[in-house]
């Protein structure tokens, strides 16, 4: 069973929400910073939000910061958003090779749905995961679990492609084999990616 990250590993989508936040802090005076990132990227929505409001000391509610980031996010994922090179190509491979996949999500669900629909994704996968629904995380090992289990696999036959060191953490823990997707932006955690992951790759065509 392969089991995909969207954000940053099929879509080149992180710099959405790196120009959302940077916008959203900016409009009240904050910089955005190494330390403000490390709390929201690759979190589910609500715990972003909640985040972002204890770390900002905002008087707006969780809600709405949420209501605000869709707004200024709009229908990029709709319109703007594209997928990764190669990645047409390898599930077009992994589909003819009659390999099970689908995608599990730390996405906003809408969003996720626009994206893929819009770039014609949707053929490749049979289920669709999102961390935000079943209330965890991709660094907890027990939201690995629940996918496999829903999916009627061991852990042990999962493989899980994602940028996220955190959510290759939490899948190798749960047994699962992980490669590690490179990202521009999050570069910075190349070297624990290599380590941590069965196989890491800056590029698609690399598994072909």
């Amino acid at each position: 069973m392969l089991l995909f990250d969207m954000d940053g590993t099929l879509l080149n989508s992180n710099g959405v929400w790196q120009e959302v936040d940077t916008a959203f802090l900016a409009k009240r005076g904050i910089p955005y910073t190494k330390d403000y990132y490390e709390g929201v990227a690759h979190t589910i929505f609500p715990l972003a939000a909640k985040f972002t409001k204890a770390f900002c000391q905002l008087p707006e509610s969780e809600e709405e910061i949420m209501a605000e980031w869709m707004e200024m996010a709009g229908d990029l994922y709709a319109t703007d958003v594209a997928a990764k090179p190669g990645v047409t190509t390898f599930l077009d491979t992994m589909q003819a090779r009659g390999e099970r996949m689908a995608v599990v999500t730390s996405a906003v669900p809408v969003h996720c749905t626009s994206a893929l629909a819009h770039l014609e994704l949707n053929r490749y996968f049979e289920r669709v995961f999102f961390a935000q629904e079943l209330g965890m995380e991709k660094k907890e090992p027990a939201l690995w679990r629940a996918v496999a289990e829903s999916l009627g696999v061991a852990p042990e036959e999962c493989v899980v492609f994602d940028d996220s060191v955190a959510a290759c953490r939490g899948a190798k823990e749960a047994g699962m084999k992980t490669v590690g997707i490179h990202d521009p932006f999050f570069a910075g955690t190349e070297g624990d990616m290599k380590t941590l992951c069965d196989r890491y790759i800056t590029g698609w065509d690399e598994l072909l």
